[in-house]
């Protein structure tokens, strides 16, 4: 399932801890839907085509100079042609004072006025970081998320195959559990998958025979974390004695999420086989690749070694 994210507006107010100078009575039904933002100097000069109503607008220093050079009438002028096209909110930075003008256009056009004391760069870095995040694509995926060694491992399987029990031992063993059952899934770039749990189900787990139960509460906060970037797909699957699995590793198999490729490996399940452990092994070699060994490329490496030698005897 996919979705548009949409971000209150009032939800970056409390994540900026942002001074709210003007508040409109329909503030709590503004919400911001691109992770673009605007400086207005163009719009302040007079250029205000390809203006993109639904970004939020950031002033700083740069036009607070510019519009002080000019008479209370004119600037009132220039400000409202801004304000006149609508837009989220207005953010002032730098804790500076604002001009009487804006207060008058912030009610006249129903625009929430905010100010913060970060510098405009640094705001600006914070905010994209954050609306990228939080307006990414999303898509809805039925699996487990767990943080093991620092990867983040998606396991997938049919219902009942042991996702939520290798979940469980896999905590027990001292890794981190993200989502059990649904795992919410942002494309935070091209290249970056960010996982977590709808809120309503957070911290728990489905257990057959036992029923719900909250892994927070029995085995601490160290062993829950909100969030993580997906580094691998694990499908499990029940064993088929007929079906042939990848014994030695050398071709990489990738699961497409939402157009990216993340390597993925399928691990049959049969009674005897303990899949925590190696669903921990599982990602301690997935975390060797990255780091530029390959045990399977490594062996082979020797046996081509090893059968060139005795050609040459």
């Amino acid at each position: 399932m996919n979705s548009t994210a949409k971000l209150p507006l009032n939800r970056i107010i409390e994540e900026f801890s942002l001074e709210v100078l003007y508040e409109p009575k329909n503030i709590d039904q503004i919400i911001v839907t691109t992770s673009d933002i605007n400086r207005p100097g163009l719009q302040l000069v007079g250029f205000v085509e390809y203006f993109d109503s639904s970004r939020l607008q950031i002033m700083g220093k740069v036009e607070f100079t510019f519009l002080e050079q000019f008479s209370t009438e004119e600037r009132e002028k220039r400000l409202e042609r801004l304000f006149a096209m609508g837009f989220p909110a207005l953010v002032i930075t730098r804790g500076l004072q604002i001009f009487p003008e804006m207060t008058e256009l912030a009610e006249k056009y129903n625009i929430p006025l905010l100010r913060c004391d970060f510098g405009s760069s640094q705001f600006m870095s914070m905010i994209i970081r954050y609306l990228n995040t939080q307006l990414a694509p999303t898509k809805t995926r039925h699996g487990v998320l767990c943080e093991i060694y620092g990867e983040g491992i998606l396991i997938m399987g049919e219902s009942g195959v042991g996702k939520s029990e290798a979940a469980i031992e896999l905590v027990k063993r001292g890794h981190r559990l993200v989502a059990d059952d649904a795992v919410e899934i942002r494309k935070i770039s091209d290249t970056t998958l960010i996982g977590s749990s709808p809120e309503i189900i957070r911290h728990f787990v489905e257990v057959r025979g036992i029923g719900i139960i909250d892994i927070k509460e029995i085995f601490g906060m160290g062993a829950i974390k909100d969030e993580q970037q997906i580094d691998m797909v694990i499908h499990l699957e029940p064993w088929e004695k007929e079906k042939q699995y990848d014994r030695l590793g050398m071709v990489d198999e990738y699961t497409n999420i939402m157009g990216i490729n993340v390597p993925s490996l399928t691990i049959p399940v049969k009674l005897g086989r303990n899949i925590a452990v190696i669903v921990e092994v599982a990602a301690m070699n997935n975390r060797q690749k990255k780091m530029g060994y390959n045990a399977a490329v490594e062996l082979n490496k020797r046996l081509m070694s090893q059968m060139e030698a005795q050609l040459n005897l």
